[in-house]
């Protein structure tokens, strides 16, 4: 009987090379890698876990738990851990769960960094410049700076607990990773700030916390958002410092002035709430009268002087004094002194008061024209020589100037003012009083009569004798009564032209000369010789000659001065002088 038989493909040795490997790969994790296994048995401070292999890998206990948290495991839990050899000298396999956690963590972060979401991780050391931070396996750097919003000086309650943190920067090939706590908490502010912002409105008044106070205002915390308090708007009076009257944690009520969408700041008002103290104040302060206040604040320009809580005015420097006009204000007003004061001007509009001060007493320039009318004489000191004359004091500060064309009758202002220095006392005549201007015209000359009215009514035309006083090149001069001068110039010594020299006069000389031209105002008299020769001369051929007479003009002449020799000797005899 034939049996059938089948052929049987025997596997070469290639084969079963190839079947090896591959259940290897299949059945034998790799090291390097992380792996599942599972938890059976808790020996002591390690987990015994079984990954498939011959033998288990012993996992301390702690490596399960976060920093500073009791590891959360059982048995028959099933936990990822990193194989780091398969077997070791006592036939157990070295195992890892920080490793594991550390693989996985470096992903996760990763996918966090480019997304730009938030980790969980637990401080759990101090470094320099920093903290360590434990990012479920892997270790990140966060710096003093990024902790909080502000700098804390304890970060004690903070440590060994679960935070959110930003990745601001992470290296995996050289294993470093930042992150910042800080922008986690200016992100739900920001968000925060966002939602209360949207829920305020302009007007609406609301209780806050003064949280912090600078020299222009106070911050006031509105339950998670701030809003400047402007040292203005605390209150209608003047206010120098938000600390007069603000504290830091102070409650206070406040309302909304405005609220800026795009910058979300928030302008806080106190004094909104109060009765605005300048409604009605025309009626309150009308112009013309005079109230008490107390002044608060002095400037270059004048001081301001509070009339009630909330409404000040200001006095001007030009109006605190009669007669001081170039002293600074705070000479003359302090802070915090009461003081009498008139009201100028009011415009409720612009929530301005213009003041005075020196309005509230008397005028001095009114008194000194009262005591000491035009005509009366007074004496003074020289306080100060200038070019226009001499300031000589009047008391309380007032000052009267004498002009220099009113220093002397006889000579010239700049040559006069030489006889008088800074400090003598002298006398003078009121002049003027001007109230309005404030000026005191004063004369010194006028202390003595003018010696023109001595002369009489000087005619053009009249003749008088003089007396030669001085001579030099271009004339003489002469002296006329009470001593009165004039002179004569060169062109007018006589009609001879060869007799025009001065030189031929002598001091003390008496001459005649005719009076061609006086102006009292102007303290000008005008003699000439030559005048009074040609007039002679005139009045000679007048008296004795004609056409037809057959005299010679020498004739007539000696005539005429005979005669007027006869007449001067009969004069002379009386005692009696030429001229009218």
């Amino acid at each position: 009987m034939a049996i059938a038989t089948q052929s049987i493909a025997t596997p070469s040795r290639d084969d079963f090379a190839a079947m090896l490997e591959a259940s290897f790969d299949t059945q034998s994790p790799q090291e390097g890698n992380v792996i599942k296994g599972r938890i059976v048995a808790i020996e002591n401070d390690y987990a015994v876990v079984d990954v498939g292999l011959k033998t288990e890998g012993r996992v301390p206990l702690k490596e399960f738990g976060m920093p500073g948290q009791p590891p959360n495991v059982k048995i028959g839990d099933t936990v990822e851990v990193y194989l780091e050899r398969i077997e070791n000298a006592m036939g157990e396999a070295v195992l890892s769960r920080d490793k594991a956690r550390r693989e996985e963590s470096w992903i996760r972060l990763e996918r966090a960094f480019n997304d730009q979401t938030q980790v969980i991780g637990v401080i759990f050391g101090r470094v320099k410049g920093g903290f360590t931070v434990d990012l479920d396996g892997a270790v990140a750097f966060l710096p003093g700076s990024q902790v909080d919003v502000r700098p804390m000086r304890d970060v004690g309650p903070l440590m060994n607990q679960q935070e959110k943190f930003m990745i601001l920067k992470m290296d995996r090939r050289r294993g470093n990773i930042v992150v910042s706590r800080r922008a986690v908490l200016e992100e739900r502010r920001a968000e925060e700030r966002t939602s209360l912002v949207a829920s305020l409105k302009e007007g609406q008044v609301i209780e806050g916390v003064v949280k912090n106070i600078t020299d222009y205002g106070a911050f006031v915390d509105l339950g998670g958002v701030d809003g400047l308090l402007h040292v203005t708007d605390i209150a209608w009076r003047r206010v120098s410092h938000p600390t007069e009257v603000l504290n830091v944690g102070q409650t206070v009520t406040v309302q909304i002035i405005k609220i800026n969408p795009d910058t979300q700041r928030i302008s806080l008002g106190m004094k909104q709430l109060m009765t605005d103290p300048w409604e009605g104040v025309g009626a309150k302060y009308p112009v013309g009268a005079k109230f008490q206040g107390k002044v608060t604040n002095v400037t270059d320009y004048g001081a301001f002087v509070e009339l009630e809580p909330g409404v000040e005015g200001l006095v001007h420097v030009s109006e605190m004094s009669w007669v001081k006009k170039n002293v600074a204000p705070s000479k003359i007003v302090t802070p915090g002194t009461e003081v009498d004061v008139q009201v100028l001007e009011v415009d409720s509009n612009k929530r301005r008061i213009s003041l005075g001060l020196k309005q509230t007493q008397e005028n001095p320039w009114e008194q000194f024209a009262r005591e000491h009318p035009p005509g009366s004489t007074i004496e003074g000191e020289i306080k100060s020589i200038t070019e226009f004359g001499l300031f000589v004091g009047l008391g309380e500060d007032l000052d009267g100037m004498v002009h220099l064309s009113d220093i002397s009758w006889e000579r010239g202002g700049d040559e006069a003012v030489k006889d008088y220095e800074k400090g003598q006392m002298v006398k003078a005549k009121v002049l003027d009083v001007d109230v309005e201007k404030e000026r005191v015209s004063l004369g010194i000359k006028q202390l003595e009569s003018d010696p023109m009215d001595k002369v009489g009514p000087l005619k053009r035309g009249s003749t008088v004798t003089v007396t030669v006083s001085e001579v030099n090149d271009g004339g003489i001069e002469v002296e006329l009564a009470d001593g009165l001068k004039s002179f004569i110039r060169r062109a007018d010594l006589s009609r001879d032209r060869a007799e025009q020299r001065p030189e031929r006069f002598g001091k003390g000389d008496k001459v005649d000369v005719m009076v061609v031209s006086f102006d009292k105002g102007a303290r000008k008299i005008g003699l000439s010789i030559k005048a009074r020769e040609m007039a002679e001369e005139k009045e000679a051929v007048a008296q004795y000659g004609s056409s037809d007479s057959g005299a010679s003009l020498g004739d007539i002449l000696g005539a005429a001065l005979r005669k007027r020799s006869t007449k001067r000797g009969e004069d002379d005899g009386e005692g009696g002088g030429e001229g009218e």
